[in-house]
């Protein structure tokens, strides 16, 4: 069965840290664009980041450059969050599409499976 599961969400203070974490089961991620979105609450989704197959590439929204940083290792999929603001309160989701379709890969949400999502907040 093929799967996407997200973890590391929880609470935290403005400017903190967290790391979320999308693990694959049933398929390997060495053929597939990586994205992660989000959903706030009463907003539409809105691409996040995403990394190639080979994790040579990513690509990231005006939103969260400089403060979230992507990355890969073997079937698991990361998404370092710094300097987190009350903005970035949403519901986090990774999706996984074919190796061929970085192009847009944030702004494109067209991707064949997706995760059940994980709360993150950021509060005082």
């Amino acid at each position: 069965q093929l799967q996407l599961v997200e973890s590391g969400g929880g609470l935290v203070q403005p400017g903190g840290s967290l790391r979320l974490s999308c693990a694959a089961s049933g398929f390997t991620l060495d053929m597939s664009v990586i994205g992660w979105f989000r959903q706030a609450s009463g907003k539409e989704r809105e691409g996040v980041s995403c990394i190639s197959n080979n994790a040579m590439d990513t690509d990231y929204a005006d939103s969260v450059k400089g403060r979230f940083t992507i990355s890969k290792d073997k079937n698991t999929v990361y998404l370092q969050m710094n300097s987190l603001k009350p903005e970035d309160t949403a519901v986090y989701y990774c999706a996984a599409r074919s190796w061929s379709l970085f192009r847009k890969c944030v702004s494109d949400q067209n991707y064949d499976y997706w995760g059940q999502g994980t709360q993150v907040t950021v509060s005082s």
